[in-house]
């Protein structure tokens, strides 16, 4: 419903509605699996509306490896955080499907390749890091 509205009365639809496919796939990527609609927004700034800046992008304790929902439908197949069902939707977001592949398989390489520096660098300590390894990437993402 977002990216539909977002469509509507941004200045730079594709652009926007681009970002938006990136956060939803990387919500994904780290198992934030509470990304409510209040985490999503479309600001005024100056004159034109935009898609507001990201924000409360927490990786959560996975519960298991095969399967992971996020909380809103993100395709076909309603809240399943797969790259598969978040393709079937790539046409609402204005992209075509070699463009939202890209941003899938762009997006999984680099959480993939940072998250472990990204959260040390943030303070995270190397046991916590370990504890929550699993919310990154997960096996189940690419079937």
């Amino acid at each position: 419903m977002l990216v539909e509205e977002l469509r509507r009365v941004v200045e730079d639809a594709k652009r926007d509605a681009k970002e938006l496919f990136r956060r939803i796939c990387f919500n994904a990527l780290i198992s934030n699996i509470d990304d409510h609609p209040r985490n999503r927004a479309i600001i005024a700034q100056e004159r034109g509306w935009k898609l507001s800046p990201a924000y409360d992008l927490t990786p959560s304790v996975p519960v298991s490896m095969e399967r992971r929902d996020l909380a809103l439908d993100c395709g076909d197949v309603g809240r399943y955080a797969n790259a598969k069902n978040m393709l079937s939707q790539h046409a609402r977001f204005l992209l075509d499907r070699a463009e939202a592949e890209k941003i899938i398989n762009g997006l999984k390489a680099q959480v993939g390749a940072t998250w472990y520096e990204t959260l040390r660098v943030s303070g995270v300590s190397q046991k916590d890091a370990e504890a929550i390894r699993g919310a990154f990437v997960y096996p189940g993402f690419s079937l």
